[in-house]
């Protein structure tokens, strides 16, 4: 089964960033090849609808059959309440926490982000897994895509 990598904006912006571009870059290699499944959602469509062209196009080049879209819904939208609640993130950045509760909700193997601020942070990661196992879900991996990558070049 293939590795399903929920990817917010920051992964898709980050292959014409030059501190980002080699490692967002062999991700979406491992998209367009088929090795890894992109799962990206509704919020990621509105937010890369704001994105240059070069960004939105680099993004279309991913086939179909290897993306999967996943829509927001009261679920999601209920655990990402729960989030700002317990103080994971504040309100202000409450898409960040609906891209982790889609990610939950929907059991995606991992999610990919360059955001350390409010996402591949290790105190809110904590916190986004606490509200998630105190509320009858699973753990959600958060990494950023070089410790994706990382991790699957030592296996070969």
């Amino acid at each position: 089964m293939k590795q399903k990598v929920y990817i917010d904006t920051s992964v898709i912006g980050g292959c014409f960033d030059s501190e980002f571009e080699e490692w967002s870059n062999r991700l979406f290699d491992d998209f367009k090849s088929g090795k890894r499944i992109a799962v990206i959602s509704d919020i990621t469509l509105d937010e890369l609808s704001d994105a240059p062209e070069h960004v939105q196009e680099n993004f279309r080049k991913i086939p179909e059959d290897n993306l999967e879209i996943l829509i927001s819904d009261h679920e999601s939208r209920k655990l990402a309440d729960l989030y700002v609640l317990e103080g994971a993130v504040s309100k202000k950045f409450y898409e960040d926490a609906l891209h982790i509760a889609i990610s939950t909700t929907n059991q995606v193997n991992v999610l990919a982000s360059w955001n350390f601020k409010h996402i591949v942070n290790l105190d809110r990661i904590r916190l986004y897994n606490a509200v998630n196992l105190k509320n009858g879900y699973t753990m959600l991996e958060i990494r950023n895509p070089r410790e994706i990558l990382k991790f699957s070049d030592d296996e070969e």
